[in-house]
């Protein structure tokens, strides 16, 4: 997952719901180092008898703003998503020097 390009990392989960995997493996795929680069990270960690819905809100550098849906979204569709913007400002920023 190309990750140098985010700026913003915001979840929000209840990590004994099976719905929260997505979050977790998504959190467990940044780099250690992410927070030293400047990607801001903030996770909410909701009660075990919360009944909200898991959130995985993504920003860039560019300024774009994901918010994923974790209830119908897997792992690597997540993942793919995010690749796919973040592959079009690589081109960007090769393209531009």
């Amino acid at each position: 997952m190309i990750t140098r390009f985010l700026s913003e990392v915001r979840t929000s989960f209840n990590p004994f719901s099976p719905l929260s995997k997505t979050a977790r493996t998504f959190l467990a795929q940044l780099p250690p180092d992410a927070r030293a680069t400047g990607m801001l990270i903030k996770h909410t960690i909701l009660p075990r008898t919360s009944t909200q819905k898991p959130l995985l809100f993504v920003k860039f550098k560019d300024g774009k703003e994901l918010k994923l849906d974790l209830e119908t979204m897997r792992s690597t569709e997540v993942m793919a998503e995010v690749d796919r913007h973040s592959r079009i400002l690589a081109r960007k920023e090769e393209l531009s020097g």
